[in-house]
Parts: C-alpha cells; structure tokens; sequence
C-alpha cells in the first residue's frame, strides 16, 4: 500500500497519515509533559520538604486520570467526534502546567498537574487512538504504533527539556513555557484528527470506501457485549497486573541514579533512553505484529519488561541503567502501540473508543498505586529493589495471562476450521447424493 496515493486516482498524501500525524502529536505533548514529572521530582521534595512517596503520588493522581477517563472520554468522541476531545484536552494540559507554576503547596500540585494534566491526558488519549483505528485496516498495526510513537518521542525529548529549563528558568518557569508549548503545539495538530474515513468518502488504508449506507454503523461489539467476553476478561486482567510496576520507572528511575551517584544532567537522559526504545519498539513491533499475530507479540513485550527490570534490579551505574532503559521502552512502547490494535481486532471498530476506555481503566488503577507504592517503599527501606522486582514479577504473570489468551485463540481457529471443514464435506456428500 502506498500512503502517497489517494481513493479517486489522483496521488496525495492518504487523509488517515494526518489523522496519525495529529494522534503523533497529541501524544507527544500529553505524555511528554507528563513524563517530565521526574525531572522536577527532586525540586519539588526540596521546595515541599515532602517524602519521595507523597511527590510520586502527584504522578500517581495524574496517571488514574489519564488512563481511567477513557470510559468517559471514549464514548464521548464515538458521539461528538475525537477533535474536540483532543483539543479540549490539549488546552486542560497548557492550563494545568501553567497552574503548577503557580502552586504555594504540595497539594495546589495535586490539584493543578495532578487535574490538569491527568484531564487533558486522559479527554484526548483514547479518542485519538480510537480515530487512528477506524482510518487502517492492513496497516492498523503500523500506523498506531507511528500514532502512539509521539509517546516515546516525547519521552526522548520532553524531560531533558525540562531539566534544561529547570536549571535556567528555575521549575515554576519551566512549568510555565511547557504549559505554552502544550498549547501551541498541541491545539494546532489536534486539528488534524479527524473521527472516520467514510466522513470524507474514503475507505480504511485508501481502499474503496465499502458499498454501504454511509449513516451506516461500523461492524463490531457492543460495549456490554465486548466487557462480558472472555478475551475482554484476559486483556482486563493483564493489564490490570502488568500496570502497577508499568510507570514505576518513568518516576522512579532518575532518582535511583542519583542516590547511585549518577550526575543530574546523565540521569535526566535516561528517560531519554527509555523515549528512544519506545520510539523504535513503537515504530517495529507494531510492524512486526501485524505479521507474526498481536496476542504473541503481546506475550514477548510483557516478557521483555519483565526481563529488563531485572537488569535494573543488577545495575548501578549509568551504562547498565542506560541498557535497562533502552529495552525496556522497546518492550514497554510496543506492549502500547499494540494494545489499540488487538481491541480492535477482537472487537471491531462500533464502539472502539469506549472499549478502549473501559480497557484503560484496568491501567488507571495499576498507575494509582504502581509510582506512589514504589515512592513510599523506598521512603521505608532506603531502597527501590522490592518495587523493582515485585515489577518484574507482575510483567511475568501478565505475560502468563497472555500466553493463555493465545492458546485460547488457537483453539477457537482450530475449531473454526474443523466446522467449516465438516460443512464443506457434508455440502459435496449431499450434492452427491443428489447427483
């Protein structure tokens, strides 16, 4: 398929690039701003006189909101449209940010990044991603993991930006000029998504729009009928356990190196590493899955994490963190590249912002207790190895989930099969009985 050509002959750019250009967007400001937080970490325990725990609960506030109001935000933009929700979503960013300047206590943070940011994160995160679902087809996996890709970009590029503008400006400035740059940058590419290709009379992939009604509705699950199922219940759960150790290093892990001795302006860099192998998983393993099946690509990424967590729990220095932080964005960004794309293949694009949000919710819970969990163990021991290994753990039983989700799968083909088989021979046996 090539992205240059258009549905009426003509070569163009396809419409569904730009929704994903957009969906880039909005993922590298939202989440890029949000992963900022371990950069001011240490100002605001400094400012705050406050334990490492109550600050991780800042991040911990905003992450349930950003993953729990997809249930909300999801059927909102399956009605209104996703455009509206990524961009009310971009300003409540700016808005949150440039409140975070402002605060004189460590419960103004709560209210303003941990409602700011968490909102405007969670109004835009799902609608976009279920926009990008509806424009592909063959290219569904590729073109969420370039989607969601903004995620790790922003990971690269956002915390060192932050940590750049902190030792200028100080961190309430620095808050102020990313609240801007949310806005700016954010608002204008959100006014690329757009909700359907049928909307402008295109198909999915730039194929033939199909010979329906156009006020038709997609094909796929209801909502009650999708969370009733068993493959919802398994994904549910995977994520559910997987999440809780999921965001402990996006937190966690600059200051691990700094209590290891690591310089302020090397540890900031690996979240940067962590962007990098986000990027590069994002960008090839959702590639990859669409060829080697989603659920087993699935199956290695929680496996990878888990894996890479354990190095962690090996490493002291910046080399062995910096290794750790490299596969496990690879693992990690391609565990979220895919999950969009395997809602949509198990239950079809009716209602897939909504199920998407009621998925996400699983995530939401895992990232309330995960960070702040991990913050008030270390507050008690003076040590991060129990959050890391309980991490990896959660990774492995996730990965077992999975696995099982697969066997699961493999059977019900199998069965499939079998029956189309047996009509087939029952078919040609009365035909020739009547012949």
């Amino acid at each position: 398929m090539n992205p240059s050509s258009t549905s009426s002959g003509t070569r163009g750019l396809f419409r569904g690039w730009l929704v994903v250009a957009g969906a880039f967007a909005v993922t590298f400001v939202g989440f890029g701003s949000a992963y900022t937080f371990s950069a001011f970490l240490e100002s605001l325990q400094k400012d705050f006189g406050a334990s490492r725990g109550s600050v991780s609960l800042v991040f911990s506030l905003a992450g349930f909101l950003y993953f729990g109001l997809g249930v909300l935000s999801g059927p909102l933009a399956d009605r209104w449209g996703s455009r509206r929700l990524a961009v009310a979503g971009m300003v409540l960013v700016g808005v949150g940010l440039a409140l975070a300047s402002q605060a004189q206590s460590l419960a103004q943070i709560y209210l303003a990044y941990g409602l700011g940011v968490g909102l405007g994160v969670g109004a835009s995160y799902v609608p976009v991603l279920g926009a990008v679902q509806r424009w592909f087809v063959k290219r569904r996996g590729f073109a969420s993991g370039l989607a969601v890709s903004g995620i790790g970009v922003g990971t690269l590029v956002m915390p060192p930006l932050a940590s750049f503008l902190i030792a200028a400006l100080g961190w309430r400035h620095a808050y102020l000029a990313l609240g801007g740059l949310a806005v700016v940058l954010g608002v204008g590419l959100a006014l690329l998504i757009e909700n359907d290709p049928k909307d402008r009379g295109l198909g999915p992939d730039d194929d033939p729009p199909q010979p329906q009604s156009a006020a038709a509705a997609p094909a796929g699950f209801t909502v009650r009928d999708a969370v009733r199922s068993r493959r919802f219940a398994g994904l549910y759960a995977a994520c559910l356990i997987s999440s809780f150790g999921l965001f402990v290093p996006f937190v966690h892990l600059v200051p691990y190196a700094l209590d290891h001795g690591v310089p302020s302006t090397s540890a900031v860099l690996l979240l940067g590493a962590i962007g990098v192998g986000s990027t590069a998983g994002r960008f090839f393993l959702g590639g990859l899955a669409d060829r080697m099946g989603r659920v087993r690509t699935m199956l290695l990424m929680s496996t990878g994490m888990a894996l890479s967590l354990l190095v962690w729990a090996a490493s002291n220095g910046f080399w062995g963190l910096a290794v750790f932080a490299f596969f496990y964005g690879a693992f990690y960004g391609g565990f979220v590249a895919l999950l969009p794309a395997l809602v949509m293949d198990y239950f079809g694009g009716r209602n897939i912002s909504a199920i998407i949000g009621v998925l996400y919710t699983s995530v939401a819970f895992g990232t309330l207790v995960g960070p702040a969990a991990a913050g008030f163990a270390f507050d008690i021991s003076r040590s991060y190895m129990l959050p890391i290994l309980f991490s990896a753990g959660a990774n492995l039983v996730a990965a077992g989930i999975m696995s099982a989700m697969s066997r699961m799968d493999a059977s019900s083909a199998k069965q499939a099969n079998t029956a189309a088989l047996r009509g087939t021979v029952g078919h040609d046996s009365t035909h020739a009985r009547r012949t």
